[in-house]
């Protein structure tokens, strides 16, 4: 019962606490969680090893191939009626075999070449004359095939699988630069709910202290009571924005904890970085860093690639083509296995075939067109989309300096609101003011706070969106890459 009682107190001292604890949040913990619990970057990630081990498979087809093929033991026996004797006769075999083989493709020719070891066994008895047939064979060959007039197949299938492989890289790496943006747009627009929530709780408390002094003046008969009604409608004003900034922020944080893969039922608190840190920008070297590591200029530079391999194969068709097989053997046979090699015979052989179109009604050249137009309309896709990247950054570049005067100017008005509403609150005390002209001064102070973090949110994003865009961390001056995309 002791241990019982103790353990209720601990529940009761410490327990609570924990259930009640809100986890504070940095972005960069943010985005460390999203990271391992995002489904769509959990996906791109399967999809690379994927492409990897097509790959690795691929690879390990241009190796040496071992085969074994192995026919242990076959029996027949097949039933004859000899009419002349009037009698039924049994022919009956016995038999195995074997055969080894290893085959090395040749990267470079597109060819390949083989050895292979046959061995054979086989007893057959005739029952008619009473004669039974044991033999013994063996077969060494090393044989070429060679494909001519053509393009190299096993390479250009290679260099499809790596172009695949660095597409499911690069895609990747754009999940991640896009979950990083959503997280940081989310961590942002939750510190936003909550800095319009403190200010709503900061007007409301204000309100509450206007209509305390405003209620002393009207007990002490110095001012009308309307002017209490006045404050009275301002603070439950104050007090209804109080409820509205709560739910917003409490949206707010849902929809973040869900873009995070976190349960809804923990509380959470952002904590930004607020510091400016005053960048100096070139916008030509920003141009250049992002035309240099943009991953979509990349993929576009593949998708060309590709399109030659599209022309190769389209020309392929109904070409002039042809193939070279050659083959050099051992045979030996003989009816005991010890006698196999007593006269062994060897052979050579080699041919070669074409395959000459005549007329193909012109599919062949329409075929061929399609894949250069192709090529063509993604070659402006390609030019268009360079032009645009250089847009976007080109503004980026000129936005940044715009947006931190905006932080100057709206910390600046800030403080002069500040000024403004003490002095004029010390106005209403005195009864030198109203209510209605402190309340302009207490919502230009309202607004001066939400436009100050405002501007200060608008610099944070468009210095990610500058860092994104150019794949360029500016504020540590170095290359800015999710993934090594050269491994």
């Amino acid at each position: 019962m002791v241990k019982i009682a103790w353990g209720i107190v601990f529940l009761v001292l410490f327990g609570m606490d924990r259930l009640t604890a809100q986890e504070i949040l940095t972005l960069e913990k943010a985005l460390e969680i999203a990271f391992e619990h995002s489904p769509s970057l959990i996906q791109s990630k399967l999809s690379l090893e994927q492409r990897q081990l097509n790959l690795k498979a691929q690879d390990a087809s241009l190796k040496s191939q071992f085969s074994l093929d192995v026919n242990p033991f076959n029996y027949t026996r097949n039933n004859q009626y000899d009419s002349y004797n009037s009698r039924w006769y049994a022919n009956e075999s016995m038999s195995s075999s074997a055969s080894l083989g290893i085959r090395q493709p040749i990267k470079w020719t597109d060819g390949s070449i083989s050895l292979i070891n046959d061995f054979s066994w086989q007893d057959a008895s005739n029952r008619t004359d009473n004669r039974k047939n044991t033999s013994f064979n063996h077969n060494l060959s090393l044989r070429l095939e060679q494909p001519l007039f053509t393009y190299n197949r096993t390479k250009m299938q290679l260099k499809e699988l790596e172009y695949a492989l660095e597409n499911a890289k690069i895609s990747y790496a754009m999940q991640e630069l896009n979950i990083e943006k959503q997280v940081t747009t989310q961590f942002y627009n939750v510190y936003q709910k909550q800095k319009d929530l403190n200010n709503a709780r900061e007007e409301y408390n204000n309100q509450k202290q206007n209509y305390d002094i405003i209620k002393n003046k009207v007990e002490a008969d110095l001012v009308a009571k309307e002017e209490l009604f006045q404050a009275e409608v301002n603070m439950a004003t104050s007090e209804s924005s109080v409820y509205s900034a709560e739910i917003n922020y409490e949206n707010a944080k849902d929809n973040f904890k869900i873009l995070l893969g976190m349960p809804l039922d923990e509380d959470v608190m952002v904590l930004p970085n607020t510091g400016i840190n005053t960048i100096e920008v070139n916008s030509n070297n920003a141009v250049r860093y992002a035309l240099e590591q943009r991953m979509e200029i990349r993929q576009k530079q593949i998708t060309l690639e590709e399109d030659v391999f599209n022309i190769i194969r389209a020309k392929a068709e109904n070409e002039f083509k042809g193939s070279i097989s050659a083959r050099i053997g051992l045979d030996a046979l003989a009816g005991k296995i010890k006698n196999m090699y007593d006269s062994p015979t060897d052979n050579e052989q080699i041919g070669i075939s074409l395959n000459i179109p005549i007329f193909d009604w012109g599919a062949k050249k329409a075929r061929v067109k399609s894949s250069e137009l192709a090529m063509e309309s993604n070659q402006i896709d390609f030019d268009e989309q360079k032009k645009n990247i250089t847009l976007e950054v080109r503004q980026i570049c000129r936005n940044l300096p715009t947006l931190v005067r905006q932080i100057d100017i709206k910390k600046k008005s800030i403080e002069n609101a500040e000024h403004t509403y003490e002095i004029n609150l010390e106005k209403y005390r005195t009864g030198n003011l109203t209510g209605m002209e402190l309340q302009q001064y207490q919502t230009q102070l309202t607004n001066a706070k939400q436009e100050y973090t405002n501007a200060l949110i608008s610099y944070k994003l468009e210095l990610l969106n500058l860092k994104i865009q150019t794949l360029w961390d500016f504020e540590n001056n170095k290359s800015y890459l999710p993934v090594d995309l050269l491994k």
